[in-house]
């Protein structure tokens, strides 16, 4: 048992209790469980980790354990357990009746810190979705948890501030939000191809949560995003213009963050928002280098990219806050591309490689139509945009921004 000094008396008393099978690195789950209690208000008081080949199916811990975490709350005034996994509501039960404290898990834990930074219309929807679809089968039992909707970590929602407990209710309520999202990811699939028809590149900025993607997005476009030393600090994605060095003009856009074991109602409801890097001409996976955890951070990302279909697509790693890494650490990202979004340290270099893996879809050019060849101008209208006209002795003079391959075809009269 780990303990902690309390240093906010304001906060919520939280002990994290873990179960290390083995199968992945315990230690750096509940680090990262620490955190994510953190970002939603809590103080970590004292963690319980302990070795198992599975987890109880009666209440997580072992007998032993459960009876010293219930003497740790009882003597120390803990106010929340949260356990790093999945439980069952017969688990959270137990451990309820067992230590007289609510219980709440890593999933509840990530959809409460949603919750809290949902603020557009969308993500409020998707992450009211994501709680309904986590709540639906685990109605029966879930105890305290359920009981006290609204009142502390883990039971803050952006719909209704009290849930009601009827299957029938919530089924009726998740197939409404379900069609509203559906209307939204409509428009933006239309936004999309409305993209691609003007022959507009994107790039979308991926990551670990608080791996510094908001920080990189306001550095590259002074976009004026939310950047905190947070996780999820971000969750609706933005979008803004970039100026390449070679003058083209990209769509940059930036993502919701990652964690491991990132729910799958999550995945489910904001997939529409992750789907921004299915649409992508180059995808940035940034990863803070700073991180003992770093080469981690990227397959996780990566492991995502691919259960959304991003297979084959041009991906950038980008290792960021190098300016507070050690130098001795080793990276093994081939290509990677090291910068500080915060000091600027490797901006240049990393807009370069983006012009590079970028498909030249259209240039700028100027022509001269002969009047005999008029209806070639119209082919410009339609395959590109026409920047400036002027009319002379030989001909029409044209400025176009225009497909690649209709530049070609009118090579002979490109100036």
């Amino acid at each position: 048992m780990k303990l902690f000094e309390n240093k906010n008396d304001a906060a919520e008393r939280a002990a994290l209790i873990s179960v290390d099978t083995g199968q992945e690195d315990a230690e750096a789950s509940v680090k990262e469980l620490e955190e994510l209690a953190k970002t939603a208000g809590a103080e970590t008081v004292c963690v319980i980790v302990q070795r198992r080949e599975a987890p109880s199916p009666r209440a997580y811990l072992g007998a032993g354990r459960l009876e010293e975490l219930a003497g740790f709350c009882s003597s120390h005034d803990v106010d929340l357990i949260v356990a790093d996994g999945e439980l069952s509501p017969v688990q959270a039960r137990n451990i309820e009746d067992s230590c007289g404290v609510r219980t709440i898990d890593r999933t509840m834990l990530i959809l409460d810190i949603f919750a809290s930074r949902a603020r557009s219309a969308e993500g409020r929807i998707q992450v009211e979705l994501a709680q309904l679809k986590y709540m639906q089968p685990r109605l029966t039992g879930m105890g305290k948890s359920l009981s006290r909707l609204g009142g502390g970590i883990g039971t803050r929602g952006p719909g209704e501030t009290k849930l009601e407990t009827d299957r029938r209710h919530i089924r009726r309520r998740v197939e409404k939000l379900e069609q509203e999202l559906k209307k939204i990811e409509n428009r933006r699939a239309a936004a999309h191809r409305r993209r691609k028809k003007d022959g507009a590149a994107c790039v979308a900025i991926v990551g670990y949560t608080n791996a510094g993607k908001s920080t990189l997005m306001n550095t590259l476009t002074n976009a004026g995003v939310l950047a905190e030393d947070k996780l999820f600090a971000t969750l609706d994605p933005t979008a803004r213009r970039l100026r390449l060095p070679d003058g083209r003009d990209v769509m940059l856009i930036d993502t919701v963050g990652l964690v491991r074991r990132l729910p799958h109602e999550l995945v489910d409801a904001f997939r529409s928002t992750l789907e921004e890097a299915l649409w992508a001409d180059v995808i940035l996976n940034v990863c803070d280098a700073s991180s003992p955890f770093c080469a981690e951070h990227m397959r996780v990302t990566a492991d995502l990219l691919s259960s959304l279909g991003c297979d084959g697509k041009c991906v950038i790693n980008v290792l960021n806050k190098c300016d507070i890494a050690p130098q001795t650490l080793d990276f093994p990202m081939v290509g990677g591309v090291l910068i500080s979004a915060k000091t600027g340290f490797g901006i240049s270099g990393l807009l370069e490689k983006i012009s590079e893996a970028l498909p030249l879809r259209r240039r700028r050019a100027r022509l001269l139509i002969p009047y005999e060849r008029s209806s070639l101008e119209q082919r410009l209208y339609s395959g590109g945009s026409v920047l400036s006209r002027e009319y002379t002795e030989n001909g029409t003079l044209l400025e176009v921004f225009a497909d690649v391959e209709l530049l070609d075809e009118l090579k002979d009269f490109i100036l």
